[in-house]
């Protein structure tokens, strides 16, 4: 059996940026992917913003590390030349019923330190974008994009300078806690089966992170959440946007609503919407976007966007969130929880604002371990 200080379950944006951090603080680190390369799940189906952290409740993992993690992720991208922009965005109420949850918007995000976002007139909106249709709107400027898969090819390199090894297309199928570490058992694609003992095991997961933990013998299972997927699809527009900014519906049950998004090529998309799908495995998600799920897109986006053109949509891609809360229920906040154990920690519910996080969850990560952070990532 090979042993190893730490183990890195998942490299997606915050397994990656996790692993980069605990290699820089000089721990031996092996990071165990499933998939053929990075970040091919939640990290790559997603709508690569920025966000400035205005929606979560306040004093919350999901309201500290957002703002915590956007400022070090500007700066990250900034000094690593990864392709980002800061554009802003604006959250727009359609009808005068959604103003009482604008100026709810509005009081949480100055709560939870973002007192750069102001609650602006339709005329101030349409001034800044003339296409929009609303009747208040709230600018905040700190919203933006990033070239996510850059972003996450340079955690990899990091991560590899400092000694981390990856070991792809890799499955755990079982594991058991011991007294000194946890034993892993790992199969490959080709189907050889290797046993690990880590000191350390972070399961970054994702989806899977809750039924990763379930193998693993001597964690305490009734502390383990349940895990929840929650397919959303997203549409291409086939013209150019009259748009140079974000826009933002008032958020829905389950996410932010349709809103629109640019690329950092100036196109527009729009998503996600959601659909709660059964307890599947990796190899039972259907990714693809249905076409007929259009028709409400339309509708949705025409609340803000009256002259969107009829046959302008396009079906784009799919992703699905890692909730760990059910239907109807609020949002869960992020969740980091050890099981009664001294050698692993699990995250879990690492849906958005996760990339915008990842930076500040890594150095949280550390910080749980009871490692300094290293003074460079935030």
């Amino acid at each position: 059996m090979d042993s190893v200080g730490c183990v890195v379950i998942g490299a997606g944006v915050v397994g990656l940026a996790v692993a980069r951090i605990l290699a820089r603080a000089g721990l031996e680190v092996v990071v165990v992917e499933s998939q053929a390369s990075i970040g091919t799940e939640t990290s790559s189906r997603n709508s690569e913003v920025i966000h400035a952290g205005l929606y979560y409740p306040t004093g919350s993992l999901k309201a500290k590390l957002c703002v915590q993690g956007r400022d070090a992720l500007y700066a990250y991208c900034a000094e690593r030349g990864i392709d980002h922009q800061r554009c802003g965005k604006l959250v727009v109420a359609t009808s005068p019923a959604q103003i009482t949850k604008l100026n709810a918007i509005l009081a949480q995000a100055h709560a939870n330190g973002c007192t750069e976002v102001t609650a602006i007139t339709a005329d101030a909106a349409r001034a800044l974008e003339p296409a929009l249709s609303c009747v208040e709107a709230l600018h905040s400027p700190n919203t933006g994009i990033v070239d996510s898969h850059a972003y996450m090819l340079s955690l990899q390199a990091d991560a590899e300078s400092a000694g981390a090894a990856f070991a792809f297309d890799s499955r755990i199928i079982a594991g058991s806690h011991l007294q000194d570490g946890i034993k892993l058992t790992v199969t490959s694609g080709d189907g050889d089966t290797t046993e690990l003992h880590a000191s350390t095991v972070v399961n970054c997961a994702g989806l899977w992170a809750p039924r990763i933990a379930g193998t693993i013998d001597g964690l305490d299972g009734t502390t383990i959440p349940t895990a929840y997927f929650a397919k959303g699809s997203y549409f291409a527009l086939g013209c150019k946007a009259p748009f140079t900014r974000l826009i933002y519906p008032v958020p829905e049950e389950g996410g932010l609503g349709v809103h629109l998004t640019l690329d950092l090529g100036g196109q527009a998309r729009f998503g996600p919407d959601i659909q709660w799908l059964d307890n599947c495995d990796d190899s039972e998600i259907d990714y693809r976007v249905d076409p007929s799920h259009a028709a409400a897109f339309y509708n949705e986006i025409r609340a803000y966007w009256p002259d969107l053109p009829d046959g302008s949509l396009q079906p784009a891609y799919a992703g699905v969130r890692p909730k760990i809360s059910p239907p109807g229920a609020p949002a869960a906040d992020f969740l980091f929880a050890s099981h009664g154990s001294a050698h692993y920690l699990g995250l879990y519910g690492i849906e958005s604002p996760g990339l915008t996080a990842s930076l500040a969850i890594a150095n949280h990560v550390a910080s749980l371990l009871g490692m300094a952070a290293d003074g460079h990532t935030i």
